[in-house]
């Protein structure tokens, strides 16, 4: 299987966990939208979901191909949010936020009761750091909140680039009219101290670590498809 094909079967096994009726947090990404192409078919053929999309590039596909959408204010509890990932550990752990989604990724997997993530196995690590982690800042004092992030990093022994994403002849700017900084620290051995460090500094908007949301992941590989299960 390529690329491409690994994400259809990973986004094939995360539908059947959709059931009728749900609704659902659908996920940023190029494997999230194989998961939205083939919801759309079932949708066609009767199938009934209220999603809510995490980007406006999700809600976009989503109008496209014909997937009912709503606002999270509308739907403030979801039953299941199916997203994919940068990088995901043993303990499902992730990063997120390639795509610059991750404020709404993470606001809508809070707001659900289960969060499924989908992903090709080059995305399983055994620890994360190796994709720069994104970290969403307001544009306001973003030199200040630059450097409180490296002296942050510093403190728990972290270190590498904060590069300010670009996009097109400017700064890539988030749904939510924030920057990025992607954060090339190499290897994060203690994810959960670094989000907490992080979440002290006010310029942080919030960051791609996602922790204790996802309950499964599901991983295409050549060999097949794979279920994993934290383990906290």
């Amino acid at each position: 299987m390529d690329a491409r094909e690994m994400k259809i079967k990973a986004a094939a096994a995360a539908l059947a966990h959709v059931e009728n009726g749900m609704r659902l947090g659908i996920g940023t990404g190029s494997t999230a939208e194989e998961f939205v192409r083939l919801l759309a078919e079932k949708v066609a053929d009767g199938f009934r979901v209220e999603g809510v999309p995490t980007s406006e590039r999700t809600a976009r596909l989503c109008v496209e191909l014909g997937v009912p959408l709503k606002s999270l204010d509308e739907l403030p509890e979801l039953d299941l949010t199916i997203d994919g990932a940068d990088e995901v550990d043993a303990r499902l752990t992730l990063i997120k936020g390639g795509g610059g989604a991750l404020l709404r990724e993470k606001i809508v997997a809070a707001a659900s009761s289960r969060v499924i993530v989908i992903a090709d196995e080059s995305k399983l690590v055994d620890t994360l750091g190796a994709f720069a982690l994104p970290i969403e800042v307001n544009i306001f004092g973003l030199v200040a909140t630059r450097i409180a992030i490296e002296k942050t990093a510093s403190k728990l022994g972290l270190s590498g680039s904060l590069d300010l994403r670009q996009s097109g002849d400017g700064n890539f700017t988030t749904d939510g009219g924030h920057y990025i900084i992607d954060a090339s620290f190499g290897r994060i051995p203690n994810a959960e101290a670094l989000s907490s460090q992080l979440n002290a500094i006010p310029g942080v908007v919030e960051h791609g670590l996602f922790l204790n949301m996802a309950a499964l992941a599901i991983i295409a590989g050549p060999a097949g498809v794979r279920e994993l299960r934290a383990t906290r």
